[in-house]
């Protein structure tokens, strides 16, 4: 099955909680605070396979998640780090935010992609003594990894792509001159797929044509099967036209090979501006004056024409030579530039305020935040100095703001992840 556009939702490890413990010994008094941080979370990364063509394991398989960081030991020990989680996908899959649209990351080459990075592991209690505070019996919560919701899109990598209204013989075209081997049958649409197949061309040299599935008018409006696969011709260098010259469905070739380059103009500009060879195919079942017509219908718009036969190989090297010598002539396989995460927007992602929300209900003020919930985790609330930790952070979060902006009293009621205390101003 072929599937070349898929949705998924990936989640970073998130970082292991900090440690609060205390060093014990023997003959040792006041040992101190020994806590140690938790390990970061693993990170996402997309990595090419070049034995996939397809996206189909991800319409089986929606979400990815890496795994969490360790927390904490004693002795000042760190916790273990989550181990990175790798997506293999297809070479040329385009990866995106779904909710933006934002290009993050054109996986063409080899190099690994980290799309989503692990959170940071949390500060054990070592780090929060102080001359003041000899035994502070609090520690910070590990910070979540990051999380998207990603389109993937594959645009094949080819350097030649066949276009063509259907049955004119692409799929013959390619079976001849490259390896691959298409269904090929005397009725529309027998491509449902696009085909690679690598021509050589001499030792050590050769390039990649693709069988783009048979476009026909209104393709770049989602008419047929060409509006699901247009988009693989966009990284072509070159385009092959192929035309049946001998209008053996009753088509006329001149309109065809007008229709077929405007669906190409409506899909994107620069696909119309794609240098273009022309393969007059059928030549065997066409007249001369059939053929002299056509090329100088070509010719005069400025394209090379080549008579060829896809089903008696007739003409068929020459043109793969043709291909090879304009190839070399023209720069390498479009990458798309991609707007990758920089370390600023990470680290503004970081500072930016924390989300919470508050509801009243009862005489009662709710409070909902995961961040406070991970920091009740990691302190004593029967600790004076971890209460005063934890009332620093309600302040330093705008959380005791906003409950005084909703009218709270001091002696009212605060309920925070199950945690209730009374407040006082």
């Amino acid at each position: 099955m072929f599937v070349d556009k898929a949705k998924i939702y990936i989640r970073a490890g998130r970082g292991g909680n900090g440690a609060v413990s205390f060093h014990r010994e023997k003959y040792v008094a006041a040992g101190g605070p020994d806590g140690g941080d938790g390990g970061r979370g693993g990170s996402v990364v997309f990595e090419v396979d070049p034995n996939l063509s397809t996206l189909v394991d991800f319409r089986f398989k929606k979400k990815y998640v890496a795994e969490d960081g360790q927390p904490g030991g004693a002795k000042r020990c760190s916790g273990k780090g989550g181990r990175d989680l790798v997506i293999k996908v297809p070479k040329g899959t385009l990866v995106r935010d779904f909710e933006t649209g934002r290009l993050l990351a054109d996986l063409s080459g080899t190099e690994p992609v980290v799309l989503a990075v692990g959170g940071r592991g949390g500060a054990g209690n070592q780090h929060f003594a102080t001359a003041t505070r000899q035994i502070p019996r609090f520690a910070k919560p590990g910070k979540p990894g990051e999380e998207f919701t990603l389109s993937l899109e594959l645009k094949l990598l080819a350097d030649v792509g066949l276009v063509g209204f259907p049955n004119v013989g692409k799929s013959t075209l390619i079976s001849v001159v490259s390896a691959a081997k298409p269904q090929i049958a005397n009725y529309h649409f027998t491509t449902l797929t696009p085909v690679l197949g690598v021509v050589k061309i001499d030792e050590g040299k050769s390039f990649v044509m693709a069988d783009i599935p048979g476009l026909i008018e209104g393709a770049s409006d989602g008419v047929g099967l060409g509006h699901d696969f247009l988009r693989h011709v966009e990284r072509c260098r070159l385009i092959v036209h192929v035309v049946d010259v001998s209008g053996s469905e009753g088509r006329d070739p001149k309109e065809d090979f007008a229709i077929i380059n405007r669906e190409l103009a409506n899909f994107s500009e620069e696909l119309a501006e794609r240098p273009q060879i022309v393969a007059a195919n059928k030549c065997d079942l066409a007249s001369a004056e059939q053929i002299a017509e056509f090329r100088a219908f070509v010719e005069g718009r400025g394209y090379a024409l080549f008579e060829i036969s896809a089903a008696t190989t007739q003409g068929a090297r020459e043109l793969v030579d043709r291909v090879a010598a304009e190839l070399d002539t023209l720069p390498p396989i479009r990458e798309f530039e991609a707007q990758p995460i920089t370390e600023a927007e990470r680290q503004a992602n970081e500072t930016r305020p924390q989300e919470f929300e508050i509801t009243q209900e009862d005489g009662a003020y709710f409070v909902e935040a995961d961040f406070l919930e991970d920091i009740l985790m990691t302190a004593n609330m029967e600790d004076y100095e971890s209460l005063q930790y934890f009332q620093r952070v309600l302040r330093s979060s705008g959380v005791i703001a906003q409950l005084e902006k909703m009218g709270i009293q001091e002696g009212d009621t605060v309920c925070i992840g199950g945690f209730e205390f009374d407040f006082v101003k």
